[in-house]
């Protein structure tokens, strides 16, 4: 936990949280420097996201959390992997991690109500993402997942003659998976009316 609550913040919608999983610089490098394949088109949708968060006149609460990996990983704290791609406001608490689950060992479940509705952005689709939306469907909180605003790596298959996954296919599985599950999805052009009431 790395967030001291300031004595003012603005209003906010205490129903509807934006949270942003690992938007961390390691995961969103050109691909060619180690970030995800989509890593240009997702930093902009979920820049596009916060921005239409935070001009909101009662915008959600926006809570960042960061993965914190052991020593030598490309998201070891306090490397230049490990900062955040989009920096928080003061008011925005950032809360460090280490297991795929955010409410796993952090005050998360503390920031976000059980009754409210929980809007995921992030990396990695797969991991992070998807055990942290499932974690908050177990909660009791409504879940949306925006389509576009998240990502994860190509997977090399061990067991299956070396053959890779794309990134988009898994990215896609995930969703399906999610959506079965009771996960909301939402697409970049439902942005507009993300954040007003439904």
């Amino acid at each position: 936990m790395s967030w001291n609550p300031p004595n003012q913040h603005p209003p906010c919608n205490t129903c509807r949280v934006l949270l942003l999983i690992d938007v961390q610089v390691n995961m969103l490098r050109d691909p060619e420097k180690g970030g995800v394949p989509s890593s240009q088109t997702v930093r902009q949708n979920i820049e596009n996201v916060l921005n239409t968060a935070r001009s909101e006149k009662h915008p959600p609460r926006i809570i960042h959390v960061r993965n914190s990996g052991e020593a030598g990983d490309p998201d070891e704290p306090n490397s230049p992997g490990w900062q955040l791609s989009l920096p928080p406001l003061l008011h925005e608490p950032v809360l460090d991690k280490k297991k795929n689950n955010a409410f796993a060992g952090t005050m998360l479940g503390e920031l976000i109500p059980t009754n409210a509705e929980v809007i995921v952005i992030g990396m990695q689709s797969d991991y992070c993402v998807r055990a942290t939306c499932s974690a908050a469907l177990d909660r009791g909180n409504v879940v949306i997942l925006i389509k576009g605003a998240h990502a994860t790596f190509d997977r090399n298959e061990i067991w299956n003659g070396g053959s890779v996954t794309r990134a988009h296919l898994i990215e896609a599985e995930i969703e399906a998976e999610l959506e079965e599950a009771g996960v909301n999805l939402l697409d970049m052009k439902d942005l507009p009316e993300l954040f007003t009431d439904r």
